[in-house]
C-alpha cells in the first residue's frame, strides 16, 4: 500500500483505502530538447497549490470531498529514461490494480509513455485524448526514440491507428502533420474545435486524457519548456478540461511540461495547479 505524501495537493489528503483517485509525480526532464526544468513541477505544484480553495465554484464542489490521495514524487533514475518508464508504469499498475484512477504530474511529456504502457495493458481498447501544442509524432529526435517529441508517436504503437485523439496542436515537423493526415491519428490543429464531438463519440470507451500545458497561449502560461504562440485562453481549456474529465470513462489521467523556473511570476504554477483542481473535482463527479 502506498503512503501518502508529507506534503499534498490541497485538499488530497484522504486514505489510500477509501480514495477514488491517486496523485503521483514523475519529476523527469531529461529529453527536454529546449528549457528544462519541468522536473521540478510536482513539487511547485505541492506548495502553490495553498494559494487555491478546495472549493471550486464553476462546479459547485469540493476537493476535501473528492476522496483523493497524493502519494507524491517517484524517485526516477534521471538519465536513465526506460528505467523512468518502467518505475512509472509500475506506479500507475499498483494504482490499476487497487481499483483507483491514476493521476500523473509531470515533468517532461514523455512520463506519459510510462503511465500509458500500464493503462494499456489493463484496457486494450484505450482511446487517447491529448491536448499540446506540438505534435509530438515524430520517429525519433536526434537518433532518440524515448523523446518528449515522439512520446504520442510511442503511444500509437501501442494502441494502433484511429484511437489517439489530439486537440490543439500548432507546431511539428510537415512530416508529422502528413503522417497523422494518413489516419494514423485523428488530429485537430489550432484549437479544440471538435471536442465535444469526440467526448460523444468515445462514450462508454476507456479513454486516456494527457494534457501538456502548453496547449495554453504562452501570455497565460509562460512557465514551460516550449512556448508556442497562439494557443486556447484559460477558460478555453477549463471548460475543456471539465468537459473530458466528466463525461466520458476515464481510466487514466496526467497533467505535465509546467517549467517553473521560466516564471518567476508563480503564474503558470498557479494556473497548472487550477487545471489539475478542477480535473479532479470533474473526476469526482
Amino acid at each position: 500500500m502506498l503512503k501518502k505524501n508529507v506534503i499534498n495537493f490541497i485538499g488530497c489528503d484522504a486514505e489510500y483505502e477509501e480514495a477514488k483517485v491517486v496523485l503521483y509525480g514523475a519529476p523527469f526532464d531529461s529529453t527536454t530538447s529546449y528549457r528544462p526544468g519541468t522536473r521540478f513541477a510536482g513539487q511547485a505544484i505541492r506548495n502553490e497549490s495553498y494559494g487555491l480553495e478546495t472549493y471550486s465554484p464553476y462546479q459547485d464542489k469540493d476537493l476535501r470531498d473528492c476522496h483523493v490521495f497524493d502519494s507524491g514524487d517517484l524517485e526516477l533514475a534521471i538519465g536513465d529514461s526506460e528505467k523512468v518508464l518502467a518505475a512509472i508504469e509500475e506506479r500507475a499498475g499498483e494504482i490499476l490494480k487497487d481499483g483507483k484512477l491514476p493521476f500523473l504530474i509531470g515533468g517532461e511529456h514523455l512520463v506519459t509513455l510510462g503511465s500509458i504502457r500500464a493503462v494499456a495493458g489493463q484496457y486494450p481498447d484505450l482511446h487517447i485524448i491529448h491536448l499540446d501544442a506540438h505534435t509530438d509524432l515524430r520517429e525519433d529526435y536526434l537518433g532518440v526514440k524515448l523523446s518528449h517529441a515522439c512520446v504520442i508517436r510511442r503511444c500509437w504503437e501501442l494502441l494502433g491507428d484511429g484511437r489517439i485523439h489530439q486537440f490543439g496542436i500548432r507546431s511539428g515537423e510537415k512530416e508529422e502533420f502528413s503522417w497523422a493526415a494518413e489516419g494514423h491519428t485523428n488530429l485537430h490543429p489550432f484549437d479544440l474545435e471538435g471536442l465535444e464531438e469526440t467526448i460523444e463519440n468515445l462514450k462508454g470507451k476507456p479513454v486516456y486524457f494527457t494534457v501538456d500545458l502548453d496547449v495554453l497561449d504562452p501570455s497565460v502560461f509562460p512557465g514551460t519548456g516550449t512556448p508556442e504562440p497562439g494557443g486556447v485562453d484559460y477558460m478555453t481549456l477549463q471548460r475543456a478540461v471539465t468537459a473530458v474529465c466528466s463525461n466520458v470513462n476515464l481510466v487514466g489521467c496526467d497533467v505535465n511540461e509546467l517549467c517553473p523556473p521560466y516564471d518567476a511570476s508563480g503564474v503558470s504554477t498557479a494556473v497548472a495547479c487550477k487545471i489539475i483542481r478542477e480535473m479532479l473535482l470533474a473526476i469526482g463527479r
